[in-house]
């Protein structure tokens, strides 16, 4: 049965000046799933929240049929689309974080839902959250039920989002990038709770820049390129046999199809970065337990592990932001840690943070001139001097100078990630921690934020602690890796013998949790698997 059913659709903004989609033609049916991929900006959002009446106050959509639910929503008013949604066409979007009530225990956002549909009598809703709680996997549901959003991981956090999106029991699922930022093992669970929803009959259109994803939930999948959709078909003839040359294009970004530029070794010469025997605890529990590493300049050390892990926290030891309870950072053989940072100031500069979303590290009413000129400001550099020395720093992470009046909101995902990185830049650093940095970016996208820092990383010499979810992305990028779990560092290595054999039972389950696609790309040089991967 046809769920959904696009023809000819046009959504336009700016009083028509923007195009964004034109003339999409789209079917989804009960129990299949459509997947849109494309780069951002390609339509793919505006095209799936038009079918929610959410294209925004300024848009314009047209379509010769949009039908929704079996009904004709070419002349919805806000009270029609205020009835279908929820009941009918449920959303998920990218950042549970967000979209949901940070001022609401999460029982209380799924009650409304209930409630706001009737869906069952305000005497039994409290058995209804905990209910779905426990269908979509979230442990402790009436434990969970009583907290708020920030008291939630990542996964979770996008497990009680899905537990809001289908409430109301609708027939229809939009998930917008639902797996974004979220580790290998809690994206695997996220995504055999859609594939359970899906063979329930619920229809699903799914909105990836991650291919492997794709090809793990869709049963079709639409390639959208300029508002166009270019190219529609099988997921796997899609995925194998493309057709169209921009889809050609996607598939030869995706990490793991393109060679490596990690070493596998590390360079010779003393350690930039020297950690030892780093613990950190917060109240009373260890969330790094005594981690040992060292980081060469030249050298890029991946770090990997599931939400949770530590990752973040030892990020921050290693910048100076979290003081360790016990163990000592050095930062080119002088004590990093333990000091007073007035005693670190005049080092600061030489190590520099490298952000997963630039639109919340930076302020959004500052123009591109002044977030990287802060920066510049910081080391002392003249402010007759900061435009000059911006251009030329924008130059070299590939954008021009007719950005530098531009805030961060009016820049794509890829220019603010350039724009983070020549603000790390500016201080002329020996270090830069990068925290998931391409984690939210479409794959084209992220393949040239990728070769960016590698070469910078030629050029300048620079040490990169690289912190990613993406597996594929490490073996790509990193020399060595290091696996965390629950605080420990349970394997490290090289890249390639850590992947093509590993050793302790949690980095195997970390490589069985990959979709196929990223698994494969994570396979030898001599196609042997491993026998984990088997």
């Amino acid at each position: 049965m046809s769920l959904v059913e696009a023809a000819d659709l046009d959504v336009r903004f700016a009083a028509g000046r923007v195009h964004a989609v034109r003339g999409a033609s789209v079917r989804l049916e009960a129990g299949r799933c459509l997947a849109l991929v494309g780069e951002s900006g390609s339509g793919k959002s505006a095209l799936a929240r038009s079918l929610l009446g959410l294209a925004g106050p300024t848009a314009t959509v047209t379509a010769a049929e949009l039908r929704v639910a079996g009904e004709d929503a070419r002349e919805f008013g806000p009270r029609d689309w205020r009835r279908v949604r929820g009941r009918h066409v449920g959303l998920v979007s990218q950042d549970a974080l967000v979209a949901l009530d940070p001022l609401r225990p999460i029982g209380a956002e799924i009650t409304e839902s209930l409630l706001a549909h009737r869906t069952v009598p305000r005497s039994r809703a409290r058995e209804r959250v905990v209910g779905l709680l426990t269908r979509v996997g979230v442990p402790d549901p009436e434990e969970r039920a009583r907290q708020y959003v920030h008291q939630l991981s990542g996964g979770l956090r996008q497990r009680a989002l899905i537990a809001s999106a289908i409430a109301a029991e609708p027939g229809i699922l939009i998930a917008d990038e639902p797996t974004t930022a979220l580790d290998a093992a809690v994206q695997a669970r996220v995504l055999a709770l859609l594939a359970e929803l899906k063979e329930q009959g619920t229809g699903l259109l799914l909105i990836s820049h991650d291919l492997a994803v794709v090809e793990a939930l869709a049963d079709e999948v639409a390639v959208m390129r300029h508002g166009v959709i270019v190219e529609t078909g099988p997921t796997d003839r899609v995925l194998e046999e493309p057709r169209h040359a921009y889809t050609k294009e996607l598939l030869a970004a995706v990490p793991g199809s393109r060679p490596r530029t990690g070493r596998g070794r590390p360079p010779e010469g003393e350690p930039l970065l020297d950690v030892t025997g780093v613990v950190k605890r917060f109240a009373g529990r260890t969330a790094v337990a005594g981690v040992d590493f060292t980081l060469r300049p030249g050298e890029t050390l991946g770090l990997v592990g599931e939400s949770g892990s530590g990752k973040t926290t030892l990020a921050r030891v290693v910048l100076g932001m979290a003081r360790p309870d016990e163990g000592t950072v050095l930062l080119d053989g002088e004590p990093w840690s333990g000091v007073p940072e007035r005693a670190r100031r005049a080092r600061r500069h030489t190590i520099q943070l490298v952000p997963q979303d630039p639109l919340s590290a930076v302020d959004p009413r500052w123009p591109v001139a002044r977030v990287v000129g802060e920066a510049l400001a910081a080391t002392g550099v003249p402010r007759a001097e900061r435009a000059d020395r911006t251009a030329v720093l924008l130059e070299r992470v590939g954008l021009t100078a007719d950005l530098l009046g531009r805030r961060p909101a009016a820049l794509s995902g890829g220019q603010r990630q350039r724009v983070a990185i020549a603000r790390a830049l500016a201080t002329k650093p020996r270090l830069l921690v990068c925290d998931e940095p391409v984690s939210a970016l479409d794959v084209s996208v992220q393949a040239q934020v990728l070769d960016l820092l590698r070469r910078l990383q030629e050029e300048l010499g620079l040490a990169t602690l690289f912190i990613s979810h993406d597996l594929a992305v490490v073996r790509e990028v990193c020399d060595r890796v290091m696996v965390m779990k629950d605080g420990v560092v349970v394997e490290s290595g090289p890249v390639e013998e850590v992947f093509a054999g590993p050793a302790h039972p949690y980095t195997r389950s970390l490589l069985d949790a990959v979709p196929r696609r990223v698994r494969a790309a994570l396979e030898p040089p001599n196609n042997a698997l491993p026998a984990s991967l088997s």
